[in-house]
């Protein structure tokens, strides 16, 4: 994250040891850690919560997709019923007009 060497620590802790002083210098290091320490977890938390919406924003788009598909396949199964509806009656008007030719016309007379 910060691409620190050991050089660039080693300049810090000198110039820390100079500026601060030996006998401030433990609890300096304390606290400064304290503080490195919950910033990464604050960052590390905040990671977290926008992987979390991320993930819900992709589960709320899947769950869109599947009303979609739901609404397509219910389209799908309802001019379905609709071509068979046809075809029975297609069938049932060929069956009565078929008896009807059948029928010797001289003999309804």
């Amino acid at each position: 994250m910060f691409e620190i060497g050991f050089s660039e620590i080693m300049m810090v802790a000198l110039v820390s040891l100079l500026v601060i002083g030996p006998e401030r210098l433990p609890k300096v290091a304390r606290i400064a850690g304290y503080w490195i320490g919950k910033t990464r977890r604050l960052i590390a938390d905040a990671k977290a919560e926008i992987s979390a919406e991320l993930h819900a924003e992709e589960l709320r788009q899947a769950f869109e997709h599947q009303d979609d598909l739901k609404q397509l396949q219910d389209l799908i199964d309802e001019t379905r019923s609709a071509g068979h509806a046809l075809q029975s009656s297609l069938e049932e008007h060929l069956t009565q007009d078929r008896i009807t030719l059948d029928k010797d016309p001289h003999e309804e007379k």
